[in-house]
């Protein structure tokens, strides 16, 4: 496409995920039609060839497992679209291609079997498409099931179309109820007045949803974000088709028509009159009337009855045109998608959909650029500089002088041979007669010098110059050979490159464009702020990120490829604009994951991605032969890289661990080790199972049933250092359990705010500060931690001290020294001595002491099997040390820390040992949904919870996961 009309196109850009449901409902065979419909594939191949679906393995098993775009025109109105469809997978082990899908995009199609009705994974798909803030499309698929298999007639076809509507809806209701609870939760913590919250009853919750508009949340066929579709036989409409059909034959309007083909409405034959209240007076509804006993009428001539003169007939009627070869079909499939591929084409109707209700890109709403913006800080405290970013974002201008911002969700790998640029291109007829004329030139030539050599030199002259030609072309292919072995050697492990899946929000983006990569970690606040101190600083240039210097967030890169995705093929192209989803190349040194690109510093790096599953299956890798372990490192490295999901890490003993989402993401992710990344052969293990160790209460009745004497529990365990200086008494007891959650759900918060006061204290200690408090007065507002985080930390704070109240346990939020094992943990230390330490919440050094180091090492491995501790609350209850001389004690300072250290950890295992420590083995948790016809029989297999969603059953069951 010329760049021009590339530029005319901007504002008609959609950028939509198709397919967004539970796997098997149809996703690939819709985007088959949609792809067919540009000319891409054959109509007959739609949904057979799977276009999207590029992976070996992905064609084998029939599920998507990556998410795939492709750029589709369309004419809508008179007007010309450029719709960005991502395909994305439905299997809940690729939830998280799905999490990078639905960032790139403004609107999402929700397909849902309406046999099988909302399934895990719908509901999945509903919620991250509700917390992006995407415009959904609800598509009704597999109508053909009703007919074929379920053999229900048209008016309970209607029925059954209702409840699945219904359910959709109640979910949708769910979402919004719970967002604005939790919106409301907020401003309350906001606003300082928990205790006014803690006493609303339902009554207040009720009138505050009452308040909001939810005019457009929900599905309704008559607003047209609902599609009745059969992906398979390639059909698939809304109201509004048929309204047009119906409009000019019954006399009725479009807009009176598209209000009631759906709902409780029918046709007064005597007044001529739409009227209310079908059900009551046992009439037929206009959906049931109009549309469904023409389908039915339909699937039964050709499919049943097959009468060849009677379809004949039926297609003269729709006014449709049948090779003879159609007529003639054997096969009723064949002929019901001739017939419905032209009366009601699936990808007119979905393109359509598409291009009236998903937004522009130049349309986005405020509430997601700010979001998108914001990151981990409110937006109201960002820069003004950032602030003025929100604009750019709403005016989507493409223009030179806009700031260029876009977003990589995620990393991709490709064959370097399947790059344009790597590709045999043909020659034009004008490149094909350039090429004989300097092909006729170059013989000519060589002609003549062979002639003049032979005049000048003797007989004897040339048998030399001929032997020395001789020897010169028999070395010439060994050495061209050798070359091209030892080039095979050292790019052994490159013919696979990575390219970065993104969108454009700003600006645009040229190949030889100098950006900035912002990481995770950038805070434009603190640059802009040097910048105008004058204070000096760097940033570094093309520098990978392996080499990056610690602190440094911001990379100045070149652009050097830019691609357009079209499905299985990349298309070269020199700029992308605004509002486009497109690829870059070469940028596997500075990018992980996903990143920010942008030309200004003031922009900061986008939010997270929602994240819909956790990787929890985990084992451990080895290659076969020692020799390959740096292969397998370089190929683990790749891996990581390029799955949003995968996670690899080596362990304190060096075994190098691999967690994914589940059998068939493991399955994938050792398949594309073994013959993409690093092509060794690979030894796996079984399923690593993680176990904790913890300790309980002690018991109150004996093997015999008998009352234990209750014996005094006040016992600590005392030890002394290796140099005799240093005497503890150490106590361990069982955390409550609700504590234990509570820890175990804000291990991220804890985590970042000791890293955050760690890395102040620090600073503060190198500018020679002796003090450093939350509250410190010096300590710059720029660098002190985000609103967001600073409410989460109050609301984990009072849900703490709530819960250990509840226990019977008071002011312990003082005590408490620190938290593990790594800082973060579901372990406590408390302090219940009378040397005055600082709090925990009020910041600390890592270099004041080495007791909680001590205790970090204790509960990262316990005694029992060397596993990590959970629920366990070491008190320090007696510290002392002695001293001989000063001078003696600067002397021995690092000694006694070592001793330090060690005799905490000897403390507290021994503490541990000494109360009733237990082997703790997890629980796998999953849900079950089943008909209310295999009810029993599932409850027979399963020892469950049970609760009754609509018309299926939600069976609740848990299981250990040792076998």
């Amino acid at each position: 496409m010329a760049q021009s009309r590339h530029i005319s196109l901007r504002m008609c850009i959609r950028d939509v995920r198709s397919n967004a449901s539970h796997v098997d409902h149809g996703k690939t065979t819709l985007a088959d039609s949609l792809v067919a419909s540009n000319g891409i594939i054959s109509n007959k191949l739609a949904g057979k060839l799977r276009y999207l679906d590029s992976r070996p393995d992905e064609q084998l098993r029939g599920i998507t497992m990556k998410s795939s775009s492709i750029a589709l025109y369309h004419k809508y109105n008179c007007q010309e679209f450029v719709i960005n469809l991502i395909d994305s997978p439905g299997h809940v082990d690729f939830a998280s291609e799905v999490s990078t899908a639905v960032r790139l995009c403004d609107g999402a199609i929700i397909l849902i079997d309406v046999v099988e009705g909302v399934c895990p994974q719908t509901r999945s798909a509903l919620s991250i498409s509700y917390t992006e803030g995407l415009k959904p499309i609800l598509v009704l698929n597999k109508m053909d099931r009703l007919i074929t298999e379920m053999k229900l007639s048209p008016l309970d076809a209607y029925v059954h179309l209702t409840q699945v509507l219904e359910q959709v809806n109640a979910v949708m209701g769910e979402l919004f109820a719970s967002d604005i609870m939790e919106r409301e939760e907020k401003e309350e913590l906001k606003n300082e007045t928990t205790e006014s919250m803690s006493k609303r009853n339902i009554e207040d919750w009720q009138s505050v949803l009452e308040e909001v508009d939810d005019s457009t949340l929900y599905f309704s066929p008559e607003q047209g974000n609902v599609l009745f579709a059969s992906a398979i036989d390639s059909w698939g409409f809304g109201i509004k088709e048929f309204a047009e059909i119906f409009s000019t034959k019954l006399g009725f309007s479009k807009k009176v028509l598209a209000k009631t083909l759906w709902g409780d409405y029918y046709v007064n034959t005597k007044t001529k009159r739409i009227m209310k209240g079908a059900q009551e007076k046992a009439k037929k509804p206009l959906f049931v009337q109009l549309i469904l006993d023409n389908l039915w009428t339909l699937y039964e001539t050709i499919s049943i009855r097959k009468d060849k003169d009677k379809i004949a007939s039926m297609v003269e009627r729709l006014d449709i045109k049948l090779t003879t070869r159609d007529l003639r079909h054997t096969n009723p499939k064949a002929q019901l998608k001739a017939v419905f591929s032209q009366w009601l084409p699936l990808s007119r109707a979905c393109l359509d959909a598409i291009c009236e209700i998903v937004p522009a890109p130049c349309h986005l709403t405020s509430e997601k650029i700010e979001r998108l913006l914001s990151g981990n800080f409110d937006f109201s405290t960002l820069p003004e500089e950032t602030q003025q970013l929100k604009e750019k974002f709403l005016a989507c201008d493409p223009s030179p002088g806009s700031p260029t911002i876009v977003f990589i969700s995620k990393m991709f790998p490709i064959e370097r041979k399947m790059l344009p640029e790597n590709k045999t291109k043909p020659l034009t007829p004008e490149e094909l007669a350039e090429r004989r004329e300097m092909a006729r030139l170059k013989h000519a030539e060589k002609i003549m010098r062979e002639q003049q050599s032979a005049k000048e030199a003797g007989q004897m002259q040339q048998e030399s110059v001929n032997r020395c030609n001789s020897n010169h072309s028999d070395e010439s292919p060994r050495s061209e050979s050798s070359v091209s072995d030892e080039n095979d050697v050292n790019g052994e492990n490159s013919d696979t490159t990575l390219i970065a899946f993104a969108r454009i929000y700003s600006g645009c983006l040229e190949e030889g464009s100098v950006v900035y990569v912002l990481g995770p970690k950038h805070d434009p606040r603190d640059v802009l702020k040097r910048q105008r101190t004058g204070e000096r600083f760097s940033i570094d240039e093309n520098v990978p990120l392996k080499d990056l210097k610690p602190g440094r967030h911001v990379i100045r890169i070149t652009i050097p490829k830019l691609y357009l995705l079209m499905g299985r093929e990349l298309e070269s192209t020199n700029k992308v604009f605004a509002g486009n989803v497109f690829g870059i190349g070469d940028l596997e040194d500075y990018v992980l994951k996903t990143a920010t690109l942008s030309t200004t510093i003031a922009c900061p790096s986008f939010s997270e991605l929602t994240s819909l599953d956790t990787p929890i299956m985990r084992v451990a890798l080895e290659p076969k032969h020692p020799n390959d372990l740096q292969s397998l490192i370089n190929g683990l490295k790749l891996l990581n890289q390029a799955d949003a999901c995968a996670v690899v890490h080596i362990q304190e003993s060096g075994e190098i661990v691999l967690s994914t989402a589940g059998e068939v993401h493991l399955e994938r992710c050792l398949e594309d080790l073994k013959l993409r990344y690093a092509k060794v052969d690979i030894n796996v293990s079984e399923p690593i199972v993680p176990f904790k160790e913890t300790v309980v209460p002690p018991p109150k009745v004996d093997m015999v049933n008998e009352a234990i004497e209750k014996k005094a529990e006040d016992v600590s365990y005392a030890t002394w250092s290796a140099n005799r200086r240093c005497y503890f008494e150490i106590d361990a007891r069982p955390l409550p359990e609700k504590v234990t959650k509570i820890l175990e759900k804000n291990v991220d918060l804890i985590k970042a705010f000791y890293h955050h006061y760690g890395k102040l204290c620090s600073e503060k200690e190198e500018e020679g500060s002796e003090e450093v408090t939350v509250i410190d007065h010096e300590m710059e507002p720029l660098r002190s931690m985000s609103e967001k985080k600073q409410r989460a930390l109050e609301s984990f704070k009072i849900e703490l001290g709530t819960a250990f109240r509840e226990a019977g346990q008071e002011d312990v939020l003082d005590k408490i020294w620190s938290f593990g094992p790594r800082n973060c943990g579901p372990n406590i230390l408390l302090n219940e001595t009378d040397y005055e330490q600082r709090k925990f919440w009020e910041g600390h050094s890592n270099s004041t002491d080495s007791r909680a180091p001590g205790f970090q090492l204790a509960t990262l491995a316990g005694p029992l099997c060397e596993e990590p501790m959970m629920g366990v609350c070491f008190i320090v209850k007696k510290w002392e040390i002695y001293q001989e001389s000063q001078s003696e004690n600067q002397n021995q300072g690092h000694v006694d820390g070592g001793h330090l250290m060690s005799a905490c950890k000897e403390a507290c295992r021994r503490a541990f040992n000494s109360r009733h420590p237990r082997l703790v083995t997890p629980m796998y948790s999953c849900n079950v949904l089943v008909n209310s016809d295999v009810l029993v029989g599932q409850a027979l297999v399963l020892k469950v919870y049970l609760k009754n969603s609509l018309e299926r059953f939600l069976f609740l069951s848990q299981g250990s996961m040792l076998r």
